[in-house]
């Protein structure tokens, strides 16, 4: 069985973050998305993939090559991304006749695809739909079930004592080209797979089943975070071959990347993930839920919390770091701060799409795009963002985001 993966947009909610990376390429607890999904594809004993890639397509080409994992990868450019219908449509005659097909800004389980294929199997399903249950239903594409067949889909709404997500997961036979071929651009001009799904369900007998794993959908970047600290509250961490220095404390579980050096005096809280060839204190507190990447500097006396700071960045020391994500080649001038708590204790709101939306957190600290640079004594605002390679004035305090050219 082949399995098509969709990884060629752009993830537009996840600016500054995106603007130099396509969305599946985002960091979490090591890895990124996609490369999650790969694992999980392999652990199923899938030989090949077909990528639908578009949005910075180099850096999912240059970073897994030809093969990942034992499973051959082929890709597709979708030059225009006119949707998930569309991006499938793209895999006509390049796969078998049965296909899984997934949303490569998903972080699956591979319990989760094992299930799936095991109830497709059982059901002898020709078409079919992973679901998982959500709490707030007016965000997501909801399924109505008779038994396991599918009746009817619903995108966002308003009010359903259903809860029934479509998780972005699918089992398809050819017939589904068929049904997009028939189909006409949505309202917001793309092809979209569930139109397919509700003309194919009025043609023939669409299966949907419910997933007893969660997986992880990754649309805002305050699910970056949560993904993080689900993954590395699951992960198998422990040092690989480190230096750490007398004095220097690593309780419960740390993975350590080889090459590392934790100075004397640092306080590392797991779960936490550090990378290769770091730098970490001296005399730094590393709490838990972080992920620090490769070729990173966290210098003295700084404090990094529930965050995710990628390759190649140097925190400055005297500085604080709190339930942010950090882009690459960032560099923090002394005693730069991010705040992450507002003074009224409402919740963050962060600027997406150039409207403040609420994130449901009372915690949230920046988002970073890479190559910043910050001079001493910034201080950054909860829920701001900062585009890549804009360089930040010392002393100053950010309480709008900053754009670059």
């Amino acid at each position: 069985m082949d399995a098509v993966v969709m990884a060629a947009g752009e993830g537009t909610r996840l600016r500054p973050l995106t603007s130099t990376r396509p969305k599946p390429m985002l960091p979490v607890a090591g890895k990124p998305i996609l490369e999650w999904n790969l694992e999980a594809l392999a652990g199923n004993g899938f030989k090949s993939a077909l990528l639908i890639v578009g949005y910075k397509k180099e850096t999912i080409i240059d970073h897994f090559g030809k093969r990942f994992n034992g499973i051959k990868l082929h890709y597709i450019e979708q030059k225009e991304q006119l949707g998930t219908a569309h991006a499938i449509s793209m895999a006509e005659g390049k796969v078998g006749e049965n296909f899984l097909a997934m949303n490569g800004d998903l972080i699956l389980p591979k319990k989760l695809i094992s299930d799936f294929l095991s109830r497709n199997r059982k059901a002898k399903a020709e078409n079919s739909l992973c679901l998982t249950r959500v709490n707030n239903p007016s965000q997501f594409g909801i399924v109505n079930l008779k038994g396991n067949t599918v009746s009817g889909i619903v995108e966002k709404p308003k009010k359903s004592t259903n809860n029934l997500a479509n998780a972005g997961i699918y089992s398809f036979n050819s017939e589904i080209f068929d049904a997009i071929r028939s189909i006409e651009k949505s309202t917001r001009l793309e092809y979209e797979i569930p139109d397919a799904l509700k003309l194919l369900i009025k043609e023939k007998k669409v299966h949907g089943f419910e997933c007893d794993d969660h997986c992880i959908d990754i649309g805002r970047p305050w699910d970056l975070l949560d993904a993080n600290e689900i993954l590395l509250k699951n992960m198998n961490l422990k040092p690989e071959k480190a230096e750490v220095e007398k004095f220097a404390v690593v309780k419960g579980p740390v993975r350590i990347g080889k090459g590392t050096v934790i100075k004397s005096g640092s306080y590392i809280e797991g779960p936490c993930w550090i990378g290769e060839n770091c730098v970490i204190g001296p005399s730094c507190y590393i709490r838990p839920h972080s992920s620090i990447g490769n070729n990173a500097h966290i210098g003295n006396a700084v404090e990094i919390k529930n965050s995710i700071i990628m390759d190649s960045t140097n925190i400055g020391h005297l500085s604080y770091v709190g339930d942010s994500i950090i882009g690459e080649g960032c560099n923090f001038g002394a005693g730069t701060k991010v705040a992450n708590l507002r003074v009224d204790n409402e919740e963050v709101r962060i600027e997406i799409k150039n409207e403040l939306t609420a994130s449901g957190r009372r915690k949230f600290g920046c988002l970073m795009g890479d190559g910043v640079r910050t001079g001493i004594n910034v201080s950054i605002m909860p829920g701001r963002a900062i585009y890549p390679h804009a360089s930040v004035s010392a002393g100053s305090i950010v309480r709008n985001t900053i754009y670059t050219d």
